[in-house]
């Protein structure tokens, strides 16, 4: 099982490199957009990359299955064992405007979980990547969430921060918008930020690589039941996420219960 885990994340960091830098060629110049349901933008940039990633991933694994933003869902998946669970691009309207904070996802998930994940951010020339029990890295360094301290940079949405209570919010610097929510909950793994709300309706791709590794550093996701999100099934929108650790983790997995309640 190790042996094999192994294998799968050596051949996620290669195709995760490979595919950011193919997206890296479009960026910054004017790649080709349209638009999905009418409000969200996808590139040929994403297009050109989700397409190596199949190709590559299914020939190395054709036994797996194979969930992609950018690729029509195939129900034949909920057959597989293991499913490779991808996002070419996470957070493509900072992409097309020039931002750094982008990268490409791409997982391994089986029952629900993830079991090898991999983040690389070509832009800021970062590579995150875990596998369960054996901690989480960036750029081959061993990363790990922040210790407990009195200022608190969180990300979010404004009405959610507004949520926690008041003891809270006079220690809280809200951070501006991060465009990619991978690259979001990797900050808060390696300990650039202390949390992050996420707004209901994030899909699995864009989480599946990023939980892993933020679990490894020492934080947790967490939905408004107070567990793991899981990942590869039927169903795969989420509702409202919390990321963090410690005590200010508990009081926002406390907010997104009571909203959802």
């Amino acid at each position: 099982m190790a042996r094999d885990l192994a294998e799968d994340l050596a051949l996620l960091r290669e195709v995760a490199r490979e595919a950011g830098a193919i997206a890296l060629a479009y960026f910054g110049k004017d790649p080709q957009v349209w638009l999905k349901g009418g409000t969200s933008p996808v590139s040929e940039a994403d297009y050109a990359a989700d397409a190596f990633l199949r190709r590559t991933l299914m020939a190395a694994r054709p036994g797996y299955g194979w969930l992609s933003e950018e690729t029509a869902d195939d129900p034949a998946r909920l057959a597989a064992r293991r499913t490779f669970v991808v996002d070419p691009i996470d957070g493509t309207r900072g992409f097309l405007q020039g931002a750094d904070t982008w990268c490409v996802s791409v997982a391994v998930v089986e029952n629900g979980r993830t079991l090898a994940g991999v983040l690389e951010c070509p832009v800021k020339r970062e590579t995150y990547w875990a596998l369960p029990g054996g901690g989480a890295f960036c750029n081959g360094h061993s990363i790990g969430v922040r210790a407990p301290s009195t200022a608190l940079e969180v990300a979010g949405p404004r009405p959610m921060l507004d949520l926690l209570p008041a003891r809270w919010q006079s220690r809280l610097h809200r951070v501006a918008y991060i465009p990619s929510l991978a690259c979001r909950l990797a900050m808060v793994a390696a300990g650039d930020l202390d949390a992050t709300f996420v707004k209901p309706d994030a899909h699995d791709w864009d989480i599946a690589a990023a939980e892993l590794i933020l679990a490894e550093a020492g934080g947790s996701l967490l939905d408004r039941r107070g567990r793991a999100p899981t990942f590869g099934g039927e169903i795969i929108r989420h509702g409202a996420l919390a990321a963090g650790s410690g005590e200010l983790l508990e009081a926002m997995a406390a907010v997104i219960a009571q909203a959802g309640s």
